[in-house]
């Protein structure tokens, strides 16, 4: 990507008279640079992570660490033998997903998995009122669900792909530590989800399953991908939200008994910065989306890179602009004042625009705002500078973590596969390419490969629910 004092150039040459434009580019330029961050930056970054990694999984600094390493009780990767019939659900954010699952070999005796699936979505009740009622309208979808596929007379294993920080006593028992994304469902923190969903499942009477796993969708992620790639023992999200999960060594996890082989920590690393970790990155910006979300003071980093967050940081940072009257001729609309109107799919629709602007006309003529081709190009700026933070804040804290597992293995060059999912990554222009290579200029000493999950944490659910019933059956 040009650099943003590049593209100014380029503005200054075309719109402005050089006399009338030098202040103005300055200004505009002071201010984006706030969101640059140097290569020592980003080192800065990923050592201050790694020590919170450290100290999460640590029994003695585990309570107090914003890295929590979480332990997933997923003690090995799948071997492609599990087959078998699956419910799964998945639970990440607004939808909730049910899942019959088809798990076998096709004619050629290769791996294959066959899905039937049905997307609800949650209603603001469900999120915000009791943990009752959420997970009764949950058991109320799988009901529906079998319903419709004629299942209710079948006691199938069931696979959950739960994503909010839990953690695990066990595969099938994990105490939810705090909500997110949102959610704040009363009753459930502090309380075991599978059991919570079993309640449910128990009160409505008319099917039975059995639950023989919960897992984050970070690794719902990696174990899908490894199916397509044994090396993935890495799996992130950036989508809503932002996490990711490693195979660990058992040695180091000091949470578990045991010190052979690996188990799949799910870091939960939204939370760095929680305890001022990353208080001389962040911008006024930033601590007014904090001020203003449902859970001030927590997921800093999270809030720094994900797609929750992303459009009203543009929009902060566009009505500084208009304050400072570098933009709009110094008048914004009422609609572009108000908060959360300036949505994350604007901000990638802005970096998608051919060059013509017709497409950043339009997104701000719909808050209320006539632009000229200046004010176009300043606000695609503007959402670079924001997303391009993102992508290099998410690329530090991975190369953390890939780091971290090649001085753990002694390894002099680690050969490695990270699975990834989520609309961020997905659907995000450039995100990808600024995010790769940060992540390979902080690991000098690592082959990366990525992996995109192709069908997101619902795939994941399914494959988790068939190794659920062999990882059940070896305890670990």
């Amino acid at each position: 990507m040009p650099c943003v004092s590049t593209h100014l150039k380029q503005m200054v040459k075309v719109h402005f008279s050089y006399s009338s434009v030098v202040e103005k580019v300055l200004a505009v330029e002071h201010i984006l640079s706030e969101f640059r961050l140097n290569k020592e930056d980003l080192k800065e970054i990923m050592k201050r992570m790694q020590r919170e990694m450290d100290r999460g999984l640590r029994l003695e600094t585990h309570e107090e660490a914003s890295v929590k390493m979480l332990p997933t009780y997923v003690c090995s990767t799948p071997e492609g033998s599990e087959v078998g019939d699956f419910l799964a659900l998945d639970l990440g954010g607004t939808n909730f997903r049910v899942m019959l699952v088809k798990v076998g070999e096709d004619d050629e005796r290769s791996f294959k998995v066959e899905t039937k699936n049905q997307m609800y979505s949650i209603p603001e009740d469900a999120m915000t009122g009791t943990a009752e009622m959420l997970f009764d309208y949950i058991a109320e979808c799988m009901s529906d669900f079998l319903d419709k596929h004629h299942m209710k007379h079948r006691k199938l294993p069931l696979g959950f792909t739960f994503s909010f920080p839990v953690r695990h006593e066990d595969i099938d028992k994990g105490i939810l530590l705090n909500w997110t994304k949102g959610f704040k469902a009363s009753g459930a923190e502090g309380n075991n989800v599978v059991g919570l969903l079993r309640d449910a499942i128990k009160r409505r009477g008319d099917f039975e399953m059995d639950v023989v796993a919960m897992v984050n969708d970070t690794v719902a992620t990696m174990i899908s991908c490894y199916y397509e790639d044994r090396s993935c023992e890495v799996g992130m999200i950036v989508g809503t939200g932002c996490n990711a999960c490693y195979m660990e060594e058992m040695r180091t996890v000091e949470l578990v008994e045991g010190e052979e082989g690996r188990m799949c920590v799910n870091t939960e690393w939204g939370a760095f910065g929680d305890n001022g970790e990353l208080e001389d990155f962040r911008l006024e910006y930033d601590r007014v989306v904090d001020e203003a979300s449902i859970n001030p003071g927590q997921q800093l980093y999270e809030k720094l890179i994900s797609g929750k967050y992303m459009g009203e940081l543009v929009r902060l940072v566009m009505m500084k602009l208009v304050n400072e009257n570098l933009l709009f001729n110094g008048e914004a609309s009422e609609l572009l004042k108000t908060r959360g109107s300036f949505e994350t799919r604007f901000v990638s629709q802005v970096e998608s625009d051919s060059g013509d602007r017709k497409q950043i006309y339009n997104i701000l003529s719909s808050l209320g705002v006539l632009p000229s081709e200046t004010d176009c190009d300043i606000v695609r700026l503007v959402c670079e500078s924001v997303s391009t933070r993102s992508a290099h804040m998410c690329g530090a804290g991975l190369a953390g973590v890939i780091n971290l597992m090649r001085e753990r293995r002694c390894q002099e060059v680690m050969k490695i596969t990270v699975g990834v999912d989520g609309s961020v990554y997905k659907l995000y222009p450039c995100f990808r390419d600024r995010f790769h290579k940060v992540v390979r200029d902080l690991t000098p000493h690592c082959e990366i490969t990525f992996i995109q999950s192709e069908e997101g944490s619902g795939r994941g659910a399914a494959l988790i629910s068939a190794v659920a019933c062999k990882m059940a059956a070896l305890h670990c």
